[in-house]
């Protein structure tokens, strides 16, 4: 069983979501998981052939925390399927970045308060 799966059945679903912390490693995990399972596919390769599961699950985690690190060269290797799938999880990979920064200053901003702000600027 995998690390991710032992978690979610010891924790249980419920209680994984109730800490935000918990979430977004767990959505973190979610996507690289889907993405690694579409790379995996022989569609997603040029040649047509199904991808190893390193190379895919490297390739997955780099997209999504939009490092930009490859283990093959993305043009020559990954068919145009693959190439949309690879953009899609750096999107995704984009968007979370932007919504935990948004929600921490959100959080920061309340326990500091507005007014403090004003007033002491």
């Amino acid at each position: 069983m995998t690390t991710v799966m032992t978690v979610v059945m010891t924790i249980g679903v419920s209680g994984l979501l109730r800490h935000p912390a918990r979430a977004v490693v767990a959505g973190f995990a979610v996507v690289v998981a889907a993405g690694t399972a579409g790379l995996m596919l022989p569609a997603a390769s040029a040649s047509g052939e199904p991808v190893g599961w390193v190379t895919a699950l490297f390739t997955a985690t780099s997209a999504v925390c939009i490092t930009g690190l490859v283990v093959v060269d993305t043009a020559a290797h990954w068919s145009v399927f693959g190439e949309v799938l690879i953009a899609v999880l750096i999107q995704i990979g984009g968007l979370g970045i932007m919504t935990v920064a948004t929600l921490l200053t959100l959080m920061v901003s309340r326990r500091i308060g507005l007014r403090a702000v004003v007033d002491s600027g």
